[in-house]
């Protein structure tokens, strides 16, 4: 079975300002972000399972002329926290690059 990563260009997360966090998923071409978006892989729902996070607080984009879904959550602990494992947000994506595509 493909996994997500196949399908894209570049899988990331950052800081969107200290409490929230941005995802980009970036497809390698039209094919591979359409096959994804039709099955629904990737919704609010999802994201906030993976995430623990209310599905109401994701906020999700399908941005098809740049081949794009785009999310943001909020983070657990603020980026600088003391209990923060990662100050740039940059090692949250993690979850998403194995999943799986049917």
């Amino acid at each position: 079975m493909a996994e997500l990563w196949q399908f894209t260009k570049l899988i990331r997360s950052k800081n969107a300002g200290p409490f929230e966090l941005t995802f980009d998923i970036m497809f390698k071409d039209f094919e591979s972000y359409d096959r994804v978006v039709k099955i629904r892989l990737l919704t609010p729902e999802l994201v906030g399972r993976l995430y623990g996070v209310p599905e109401a607080a994701v906020q999700f984009f399908e941005i098809k002329e740049i081949l794009t879904i785009k999310f943001s959550i909020p983070r657990k602990v603020f980026s600088g926290d003391v209990d923060d494992s990662d100050v740039y947000g940059g090692q949250f994506h993690g979850p998403l690059v194995r999943l799986p595509v049917r």
